[in-house]
């Protein structure tokens, strides 16, 4: 894909999963990568499998958005510019409302909404100030609807959507794109890593990531749409779509089916 050859690509949460997948395929395409989150260790196992001796770690939690502005700063000292900032980093939840703190709420908005907000806009002015970029954000089919034992992780992509569809407005003519993708299950340790009602980790991988779709696939169909620079796209299996097709066109029956479909 001509479309990221020599160009600077930021990933969050690439030290595994998505993220990783993305970078590899990243690498073959030519792209020259920052590779973030909070697993220096994980990172440089990801940076070793890289062909391009230009790519970088630079370690961020997004729970501490006041560092942002200076590992912008840092990449822009280091690189000259930002071509494309893909926000992948997050955490996801399996537990039910009445179950959960405050305090897990809390956290899952704090780094999956917030410090994606608060890095996309300390990278913004520079996309600005160069004319061009490319924001990417994933998302979830979550975004789209709620399902049982997600409550705050819907929340939280439900506010990404609202947030990066009144940037892609903002931005209109010029010359930043903004993309959102949808996946549906997708191989991961995601699961693994859910935060429970107590904020402990599930430490369990689910039956319907399990058998979800394979990470390498995925990252392959998402830099595709990222290429074309679509607006939105969805990822994943039958019953996700089916579930983003009966929210759109019949949400009173998808509200029926939700309660007897399994998410886990």
């Amino acid at each position: 894909m001509n479309y990221f050859k020599n160009k600077i690509v930021w990933i969050t949460g690439a030290s595994s999963g998505i993220g990783e997948a993305l970078a590899k395929q990243l690498d073959k395409a030519g792209a020259i990568l920052i590779l973030s989150s909070r697993n220096v260790q994980e990172l440089q196992r990801v940076r070793a499998s890289l062909t391009n001796p230009e790519s970088w770690i630079l370690p961020l939690d997004l729970a501490s958005n006041d560092t942002f502005e200076q590992h912008a700063k840092q990449v822009i000292e280091k690189f000259g510019k930002i071509d494309i900032l893909i926000n992948n980093g997050g955490i996801s939840q399996r537990s039910l409302v009445a179950e959960t703190s405050l305090s897990v709420d809390q956290r899952i908005m704090q780094v999956n909404f917030l410090g994606t907000v608060a890095l996309t806009k300390a990278v913004l002015p520079y996309f600005l100030t160069q004319g061009y970029g490319h924001i990417v954000t994933v998302s979830s089919v979550t975004g789209l609807y709620g399902t049982p034992f997600r409550s705050s992780y819907a929340a939280s992509k439900h506010a990404l959507h609202g947030f990066f569809d009144s940037l892609r407005a903002e931005l209109h003519g010029k010359n930043i794109a903004v993309t959102l993708v949808c996946p549906g299950f997708v191989r991961t340790p995601i699961t693994l890593h859910a935060l429970t009602g107590d904020g402990t980790p599930l430490n369990i991988m689910d039956k319907g990531t399990s058998e979800g779709l394979d990470v390498d696939v995925f990252a392959k169909k998402m830099l595709y749409a990222v290429s074309k620079q679509k607006n939105r796209i969805i990822i994943g299996g039958f019953k996700e779509k089916f579930g983003v097709f009966m929210k759109r066109f019949f949400p009173s029956l998808f509200d029926k089916l939700i309660v007897k479909i399994s998410v886990r």
